[in-house]
């Protein structure tokens, strides 16, 4: 289990790796807590399961960029630690699961060989960085984002800045006005512009979904290229002061903005500013603006024999591309799930065929980029071998579904079995659906909204019902939902609750009643027309428990009758608060501080230092029995309860002390001073501590 110890070169990588291991074997030996213990894993990208003894791994791949060679490195270690199943996120990571804890860190060291992490992947950090598939292709992008998104990824990854949040925090980028991004329901939105010759973003703040959506609020209508990572830091900077570490259900930065509102917030991150790592940061796109590299083989010429099912195809899941003479191609993967031989086979494919890139989707599905219009008729046929050639990429019969009950601690009602039926029906019964990319359908297997039910114009939820003793599979219909483009979307009404076995006729009853009544409008036009309660009225009957069968007491895709069976959640569900943690710990900060300062790194080392004088703060206050739930309270309350009582004496406020950060440059002097001020507090805190204990 040690040979990745000289494998990989990066030594910041290999220290991450070691030190997950050596925490796994401390968590054997119960001498850490699981409490503790889950917060390192989760930031590691290793994620409990819904089975016992067996994890989730999510691999991040920045804005769904995907290389064969990495492709290839994942399906190997899918294939070694796995099942052999890969699964698409709606954040465009990939999943393996039924992995081995003890084998986390060898896995990890396998996948670093094609420079692809999982650290980041899960827990209160920045999540992985999303972005429209078509960025770099999109014929009405301004500019291409792919780069921009790679900065700010490879900036904050590791960053102190984002380590230790009261919860996770999620970008994205959108490739043009049409926010393919959603942007609305980011905690950062990034949509391009072009403003008098200049790159910038309008950007989005303050969005997101879980059980109670908040649509994001305006940031900025212009702010140049140059300085969208410093304002991230700052945004980061002030979620981590100010924002709330005991209560889960408001730990998600929209609540923070909502209590503090809009305008008090920036002020906060303006006042943030001169504590930056920098002031501007320019982006270096050269390694995305290249011409793009021609096939390795020749293309075999191919004929087709089935024209019309080729046509169909083209039209339905062939995109042109900005580049004159290139195309895409989508492949609708259901339910986001595919296997290692066609994974395999899928990255020889576009490696020796295409431009050796292969961009993950929101829609958790896969873009073939840069391919020759010529070669599209090979193309097919290889894919086809592949079964990746079913019509409707990007149409209302591309449903989106998380796992839900099938691995998923916090599932209440199968998502991926009622979306398997859905497609079914829409493919044999609404065939005129086809091309259909006006509606979407997605799917989440509780509230969390994982599979973004609550954005969609037709959303089904997970739930159960009570029927006498019994208890059955439900969902919840809700509608109205959608991107408008541009900054600006709409979240779904829940319109009412139906057993999960009537899911079908639900979609059945709309379409039929869409079809009858639109009168030529788009789907959202006639839903406002009519209005909620007309679709309750309709659906009425299918909530009617009167008349259940055996069959409605068996969720989709199982053979047994339902249990409501939930876990305790972890990424999307709990928040990992460190009431726990130790004084020890909290010194380990200003370790990490002073190898960060030997390196040169002054912010990293201020922002480390500042994370020690906290957490140290917030240990002695667990010990008084003192609530605290973000940090700002605990430096108010560590005065209150230390310093104004005399207990602890310091040459000024603790408030002082610690907000010299926001209050000076990242110099080598001041980052030097600060270490050792935190020093010293440490050996104030220590000998209170002692003292406290001794006349216990």
């Amino acid at each position: 289990m040690e040979s990745f110890r000289t494998e990989i070169e990066n030594p910041i990588v290999q220290k991450d790796i070691i030190d997950l291991e050596r925490k796994i074997a401390l968590f054997r030996d119960g001498k850490i807590d699981d409490e503790r213990f889950r917060s390192l894993r989760l930031a590691r990208g290793v994620y409990g399961q819904r089975q016992e003894g067996v994890q989730m791994i999510r691999i991040k791949l920045p804005f769904g960029k995907v290389t064969s060679e990495q492709l290839l490195r994942i399906t190997k270690v899918s294939d070694e630690y796995s099942t052999g199943r890969l699964h698409i996120t709606t954040r465009q990571d990939i999943q393996i699961h039924y992995v081995s804890l003890d084998r986390t860190p060898q896995l990890w060291a396998e996948l670093e060989k094609d420079d692809v992490t999982l650290r980041e992947a899960c827990g209160n950090t920045v999540r992985n960085i999303t972005a429209s598939e078509t960025a770099g292709i999109d014929g009405e992008e301004p500019f291409d984002v792919s780069p921009y998104a790679h900065a700010l990824f490879q900036f904050f990854l590791r960053n102190p800045v984002c380590q230790e949040m009261g919860r996770k925090f999620k970008m994205s980028f959108s490739s043009s006005d049409k926010d393919t991004g959603l942007s609305y329901l980011h905690d950062l939105g990034f949509i391009p512009k072009i403003v008098n010759g200049e790159r910038g973003f309008k950007v989005m703040l303050g969005g997101g979904l879980g059980s109670q959506p908040s649509h994001a609020e305006l940031l900025s209508e212009f702010i140049p290229v140059n300085q969208i990572i410093p304002t991230t830091e700052g945004v980061l900077r002030i979620f981590d002061r100010y924002g709330e570490r005991a209560k889960r259900l408001k730990a998600r930065m929209k609540f923070l903005i909502k209590d503090l509102g809009r305008d008090e917030f920036l002020r906060l991150v303006e006042e943030e500013k001169k504590a930056l790592s920098y002031q501007t940061v320019e982006i270096d796109t050269t390694a995305f603006d290249g011409e793009i590299p021609a096939p390795l083989l020749e293309v075999p010429k191919v004929v087709i024999e089935d024209t019309a099912a080729f046509e169909a195809w083209k039209k339905s899941n062939v995109i042109a591309q900005k580049q004159a003479g290139c195309v895409a191609i989508g492949i609708k993967v259901l339910l986001g799930d595919f296997y290692t031989d066609k994974a395999r086979a899928l990255a020889e494919l576009v490696k020796n065929y295409a431009a050796n890139e292969l961009r993950f989707s929101l829609r958790q599905d896969i873009l073939i980029r840069h391919v020759k219009e010529e070669n599209l008729p090979f193309f097919y046929q290889e894919l086809a071998k592949l079964d990746f050639v079913a019509l409707g990429y990007n149409t209302i019969s591309d449903i989106t579904a998380c796992p839900g009950t099938d691995t998923c601690n916090l599932g209440i009602a199968s998502s991926t079995g009622i979306a398997v039926e859905l497609e079914r029906v829409l493919e044999t019964e609404y065939p005129q659906y086809s091309n259909n990319k006006e509606i979407t359908i997605k799917i989440s297997g509780c509230m969390n909204a994982c599979g973004q039910h609550n954005m969609a114009e037709i959303g089904f939820q997970g739930m159960s019902i009570n029927s006498g003793k019994l208890v059955a599979p439900a969902l919840q219909v809700l509608l109205g939902g959608g991107n408008l483009g541009n900054g600006n979307g709409r979240f779904s009404d829940k319109v009412i609750k139906i057993p999960s076995r009537r899911g079908p006729d639900a979609l059945r009853f709309i379409l039929n009643d869409f079809e009858a009544n639109a009168n030529g409008q788009s789907f959202l036009n006639y839903y406002d027309a009519k209005g909620e309660k007309y679709f309750y009225e309709f659906l009425k009957p299918l909530a009617d428990l009167t008349n259940l069968t055996e069959a409605d007491f068996v969720d989709w895709g199982n053979a047994d009758n339902y249990v409501k069976a939930v876990g305790v959640g972890e990424c999307a569900g709990v928040v990992i608060d460190l009431v726990a943690t130790l004084i020890l710990e909290a010194k380990d900060k200003m370790t990490f501080a002073q190898e960060a300062f030997d390196e040169g790194k002054w912010a990293d080392a201020i922002y480390l230092a500042y994370a020690g004088f906290v957490n140290g703060a917030k240990a002695l206050l667990l010990a008084e029995n003192q609530k605290t739930n973000h940090h700002a309270g605990i430096i108010d309350l560590f005065d209150t309860v230390f310093i104004e009582s005399n207990k602890i004496e310091l040459n000024s406020t603790f408030k002082d002390l610690v907000y010299q950060i926001r209050a000076n440059e990242p110099s080598a002097e001041f980052a030097q001073k600060y270490i050792q001020e935190g020093v010293a507090f440490f050996e104030n805190i220590e000998k209170y501590r002692a003292k406290d204990l001794a006349n216990a």
